[in-house]
């Protein structure tokens, strides 16, 4: 007989629906029957595409002793932490304090009143290789609760007020962090980087795209080949590696070996987005046609297989099918050749395809071996030999989706969509491709029109239903891709409501004392404390994001005030930037946009009729260019008018001559006005940043 949580919209709680345990799902109805039976909470903490979330819930949530057990002892309540993130975040940090790691499934225990007092991760049904089991767990915590009440409640009590200390310890004084500071982190990400395989540390690995692009930042501002080194062979390496889908695109979660061979396999829709980010960034900085393929054929993963008709991205895609993980994605050397046929031996050579397998008996292709031989190979040799594989790979494609595909999470989830909208919005104008943009646009559109009610952000969608108050950086990554849309479209809405965005975010989000930005609202429900938001882990911090959009902002619309707010965001974060980079690089990735200085581009475009419908072959150019710390506006015939901010850009701003004019602003100091297409294609060539072929 299902549970409760069958009437859920979330899939993962949906997933636990048939459990023999009597969940509840986070809310009202479960805190009043703790207190009412004096029972302490079981609080389970997952996600959908979490394998060894679905492992526990296989071997524990679906055994009738401890399922019994929990029923008799217990009000138990499962969360999709991706539904309710500052739920999640507050009861990490809790069993991150306790035991010292944290991650997922996570398993806390509660006091009626919500104060954790013991937890973990996994938990295996009976002890095993070390560990103790679920059942002895639960076990010892109800005989603590029932025979030592007054030192468990004591340790909650510890335990909360910890967990709100360690929220409010970056919210003092703090000196204003400058260019050393960047160069300190730089160094620091030297020590630790993996020359050998590219990535920071041994395994597992993952991915860091906001570090990624700090360091390709690093390189355009400072010319640091060390930056550019770690860079180019991070992105070179997983991409060769067995974490990208050389089959069908996009990037799994990350991987358990140090040479990007071998990934835990789930896909997530913040990954791909903002790895696409970061190999667009590479290719407008190198022009490697490599670089650019990758954020392709990420993009057309995320649009072919993570879309939802209508507008928005659906969250993650499982790494387990038919009950195995990985499944979907290993070959077998026999089913290649079956499959290929006389074009299997060029594959099975360039892709480590072998008859004992290169996993467990199987096979993850992957390039980790032959791609150095690829780049040494004449332009016409490699053309060739790349257009032969991709016919393979679109053969295995066909193959491939003829099976059991991973169960997918479909979600619409308010901070993610808008890291996809974003990427989606700086590639389509970098490469070209209106899909790109009508793709970023339509989901701009259908996030506005669905999650904003009544002045009132909402972060989870699914199945028609909304879920949760929006968090920080829900607001301030809907923020910036507004920003990014009215930089690629002219929309002036999108400027005029990432403009609302950041006054809500100050009035509701940031501690006027130190200028930190919390995780939640001011009226958020059911917090033990209001937790800072400082932290990449693993999309960019709330912190961060909100520092980028008053600086986009800021310099857009000339609002000092803005700008002052950013770097005080920051000079909390000067300590971590130097010890813990890569605990913060989305805030290094600012910082080195405010150090390096900051150009506003305001294109006024003629009334002509070959400009009235696209863009001028020197926008396309400015587009496809990396050009530092920039921000954009466009006006003209055509394009959208009206709205004040739009109009506070524009309003001494116009062309001269009857010629396309640029006005070109370093800061608050401005040139005079660049007019015609010649003296704005050299503005435009002097300033960007090209990386020597020899170099990369």
């Amino acid at each position: 007989m299902p549970n409760r949580l069958i009437s859920s919209k979330s899939p993962y709680l949906r997933q636990h629906a048939e459990n023999p345990v009597d969940w509840y799902p986070w809310g009202e109805e479960a805190f009043r029957k703790a207190k009412e039976l004096d029972r302490p909470i079981f609080l389970s903490i997952g996600y959908s595409a979490c394998h060894w979330c679905h492992v526990m819930e296989r071997e524990s949530f679906n055994d009738p002793e401890v399922a019994d057990f929990l029923n008799r002892h217990f009000v138990s309540i499962k969360v999709d932490r991706e539904e309710h993130p500052a739920v999640d975040a507050q009861y990490m940090e809790a069993v991150q304090l306790l035991t010292g790691r944290g991650g997922w499934p996570l398993t806390v225990f509660l006091t009626p009143d919500l104060q954790p007092f013991y937890g973990g991760t996994y938990f295996p049904p009976r002890a095993r290789g070390g560990m103790p089991g679920f059942l002895d767990v639960l076990r010892a915590v109800v005989e603590a609760w029932q025979n030592r009440r007054e030192e468990v409640l004591g340790q909650a009590d510890k335990l909360t007020i910890l967990v709100s200390d360690v929220s409010g310890t970056l919210a003092g004084k703090a000196d204003r962090p400058d260019s050393s500071t960047a160069e300190l982190a730089e160094r620091a990400l030297a020590h630790g980087f993996d020359s050998r395989w590219g990535g920071f540390g041994a395994a597992p690995k993952f991915p860091h795209p906001s570090l990624l692009r700090f360091l390709l930042l690093r390189y355009a501002t400072t010319s640091s080949q060390v930056a550019l080194f770690m860079a180019l062979k991070t992105l070179d390496s997983m991409a060769a590696g067995g974490i990208h889908d050389h089959i069908g695109g996009g990037f799994h979660r990350y991987s358990t070996d140090a040479q990007w061979l071998v990934p835990h396999f789930e896909k997530m829709l913040y990954d791909n987005a903002l790895l696409a980010r970061a190999y667009l960034d590479a290719f407008r900085l190198t022009e490697r046609p490599l670089y650019e393929d990758v954020t392709r054929r990420t993009l057309d993963y995320l649009l072919r297989d993570m879309a939802r008709p209508g507008g928005g991205f659906y969250s993650s895609e499982d790494a387990d099918s038919e009950g195995e993980e990985g499944k979907f994605y290993l070959w077998d050397y026999q089913e290649i050749q079956e499959i290929l046929g006389n074009r299997a031996d060029l594959f099975v050579e360039y892709y480590d395809i072998r008859r004992q397998g290169n996993f467990e008996g199987r096979n993850i292709p992957n390039l980790i071996s032959s791609q150095d031989r690829l780049e040494q190979l004449t332009a016409q040799e490699r053309e060739s030999i790349e257009k032969e594989l991709a016919v393979c790979r679109q053969i295995l494609f066909q193959a491939r989706n003829r099976r059991v595909r991973p169960a997918r999470d479909e979600k619409i989830l308010l901070n993610w969509n808008a890291f996809a909208v974003d990427t989606l919005f700086w590639a389509g104008r970098a490469l070209g491709e209106s899909r790109y943009i009508q793709a970023a646009q339509q989901t701009l559109d259908f996030l506005l029109a669905t999650f904003w009610i009544n002045s009132q952000l909402y972060h989870s969608w699914c199945d028609g239903e909304l879920q949760g108050p929006a968090v920080l950086d829900d607001h301030a990554a809907l923020g910036v891709a507004l920003v990014s849309g009215y930089e690629t479209t002219a929309n002036p809405q999108y400027l005029e409501h990432a403009y609302r965005l950041v006054e809500y975010i100050l009035e509701q989000f940031r501690d006027p004392q130190s200028g930190a930005f919390f995780m939640t609202a001011q009226d958020h429900p059911h917090l033990l404390c209001r937790q800072l938001d400082y932290f990449d882990n693993p999309t960019p911090s709330g912190t961060a994001l909100t520092t980028e959009l008053l600086l986009r902002l800021g310099h857009l619309l000339g609002e000092t005030g803005f700008l002052e707010d950013a770097e005080q965001a920051l000079a909390g974060l000067s300590g971590w930037m130097q010890r813990a980079p890569m605990g913060v690089g989305h805030a290094l990735l600012c910082l080195q946009t405010l150090t390096s200085g900051w150009t506003s581009w305001v294109f006024c475009l003629p009334e002509t009729a070959e400009h009235s419908r696209e863009w001028p072959d020197f926008l396309r150019e400015y587009f496809c260019r990396y050009i530092p710390a920039c921000v954009t506006a466009m006006d003209g015939p055509d394009r959208h008018t009206g709205g004040p901010l739009h109009e506070r850009i524009f309003r001494d701003r116009k062309p001269i001559d009857g010629q396309a004019t640029l006005y070109l602003c370093h800061g608050s100091q401005c040139e005079p006005p660049l007019v015609g297409e010649t003296a704005i294609r050299d503005a435009i060539v002097s300033r960007s940043v090209l990386v020597p072929k020899a170099q990369c």
